[in-house]
């Protein structure tokens, strides 16, 4: 038993559920978030998930949907019941009767450079500024960021050690100069003070032995946003994807990016180009290559008939007045 359920006594199908999650390496957060969703299947079945029929699986979804229950919750519930069917009761046929909902996938909001630069400007101390500033420069996840320890900063390798980070992956983030000396001098200004362990957070919360939680740094963000004027809506997240987006429109190859960001999957990585505004500006407009090889967009009447551009007739005197 991990140490997330110890204050819960355990029933034989919960212990045996926590064990195949533990087995396949899920973090605490992600065992809790699937014993709390089965834990509500029980309660709406009124009876234990092990006497499951396919009907009761489709009267929840249903019931769920009733509920009004979000997208993503819902998708949620369906991942924590697959794995119980599949993994845990081996009853892949009720596995298969759970439908996953189709979520199209919004366009995330991207800060530009400037407003990157405003955003840090407006933290009201040097602790805030280093945790921004390494959710932004490193493109980390918020988890990330308040799960970093002293000893993963390496500045001999310039890298940043990110320890567990999404699906138990382990990589190693960029780290800048700048960033170095940006951590550095809040080392120095947190050790001062004492709030600095040698072996401890890089970014303690209130009590020194945990770290600012997740919760903590979402304010830190929405209440500097706040001070720089920011109408968009910022999250710590907003970092990240602008960290992706800016470096895509850099140049950078994507599967860098990939590897910087963590991603499991390239196509995660390849949905900023729909966001990088930059680069799409940069592409020569197939066009503007036509136009360029008649002569631009100073056409005589000669070349108007050769693209066909005289069947719209004499342009009235109205348009001629009102150019843009």
């Amino acid at each position: 038993m991990t140490r997330a359920f110890l204050p819960t006594p355990a029933t034989p199908l919960r212990q045996r559920m926590i064990e195949d999650m533990t087995l396949r390496g899920f973090q605490d957060k992600t065992q809790r978030g699937y014993i709390r969703i089965v834990s509500g299947f029980a309660e709406f079945l009124g009876r234990s998930p092990e006497t499951a029929t396919p009907e009761d699986v489709r009267a929840y979804q249903i019931h769920l949907s009733h509920e009004g229950v979000p997208t993503a919750a819902m998708n949620s519930r369906i991942a924590a019941l697959r794995f119980l069917f599949t993994m845990t009761l081996d009853r892949p046929d009720l596995s298969r009767r759970l439908v996953r909902v189709f979520q199209p996938r919004k366009l995330p909001s991207v800060l530009s450079p400037d407003e990157v630069g405003a955003l840090l400007a407006a933290t009201t101390c040097l602790k805030h500024r280093a945790m921004l500033s390494v959710a932004y420069g490193a493109g980390l996840r918020a988890g990330e960021v308040a799960a970093l320890k002293v000893g993963h900063i390496d500045s001999q390798r310039m890298v940043i050690r990110v320890e567990r980070g999404k699906g138990g992956r382990y990589r190693n983030a960029m780290l800048s100069l700048d960033l170095l000396t940006l951590l550095r001098s809040w080392w120095l200004e947190g050790h001062s003070k004492g709030v600095m362990l040698p072996d401890g957070w890089l970014f303690p919360g209130t009590d020194l032995e945990n770290p600012v939680s997740t919760r903590q740094l979402a304010r830190v963000v929405e209440a500097a946003a706040k001070r720089a004027g920011l109408t968009k809506r910022v999250s710590p997240h907003t970092l990240r994807h602008s960290f992706a987006t800016h470096l895509l429109e850099d140049g950078v190859d994507i599967r860098v990016i990939q590897v910087l960001l963590g991603h499991a999957k390239l196509e995660n990585t390849a949905f900023y180009t729909q966001v990088a505004t930059r680069t799409v500006r940069t592409i020569i407009s197939p066009l503007d290559k036509v136009l360029a090889s008649i002569g631009g967009c100073d056409l005589d009447k000669g070349q108007s008939s050769k693209i066909g551009l005289s069947q719209f007739g004499h342009e009235p005197e109205e348009v001629r007045q009102v150019r843009f």
